[in-house]
């Protein structure tokens, strides 16, 4: 998606990983280190693990903003940031579907029960947009992530819509906010950005705190 898959991350005298720069943004995925028809057949603790050593032993340089892109869930992967990386927020990312509903409402509660501030919710595939003719049409439904934000109480940043451009783009290795950065969909995903910087501006530094868990 930043046009960086040929690319490996080099490696410092110490040990430590280069991140791969793209489009100006840093990045580091498991999928720099392994052939990309390999599958990962991994357990929870060898997921983790593999996280930590990106985020520890990644040489990261001068970032202002860290995203960590999660699967959807409650899983190892969020219980092990939760208990061992200091998260300044999170951010939920849903379609209006009720069935995808129900995994971001139970991610959303995983995330305040270990005490992670929760930024917002981002509403997905929001509207389909034919490439045709421009014909707008809500196939998964209407409204689910703005009803969602607003009976948990947070910030709804913003709908993303189901287009083919999106898709092309990043298939391509030029995102659509460097590949046509004056237009909507840019000034989209530029409009979720800036909520999300002004909501960190707005909180206190807070390091997660998992709580404790009695028998």
């Amino acid at each position: 998606m930043l046009g960086v898959a040929k690319l490996r991350p080099e490696q410092t005298n110490e040990g430590k990983l280069l991140p791969i720069l793209g489009h100006g943004m840093q990045s580091m995925s498991i999928g720099y280190l392994v052939d990309e028809e390999n599958p990962m057949i991994w357990r929870g603790p060898m997921v983790t693990q593999a996280l930590e050593q990106m985020l520890r032993d990644t040489l990261w340089r001068g970032v202002d903003y860290m995203i960590i892109d999660l699967p959807p869930g409650t899983g190892d992967t969020q219980l092990t940031l939760s208990q061992k990386i200091p998260v300044s927020g999170s951010i939920i990312v849903t379609t209006p579907q009720d069935i995808a509903l129900l995994d971001a409402k139970k991610g959303l509660k995983m995330f305040e029960k270990v005490n992670i501030p929760i930024l917002g919710v981002v509403e997905n595939m929001s509207l389909h947009i034919c490439s045709k003719c421009g014909h707008e049409e809500a196939i998964f439904g209407v409204g689910g992530g703005e009803s969602m934000a607003k009976d948990a109480n947070v910030n709804f940043l913003g709908a993303l819509p189901l287009e083919i451009n999106i898709r092309t783009d990043g298939d391509e290795g030029t995102p659509t906010v460097v590949k046509d950065p004056d237009g909507r969909i840019a000034q989209i995903y530029k409009e979720i950005a800036k909520k999300v910087s002004a909501k960190l501006t707005q909180q206190e530094k807070t390091l997660s705190s998992f709580p404790s868990i009695s028998y």
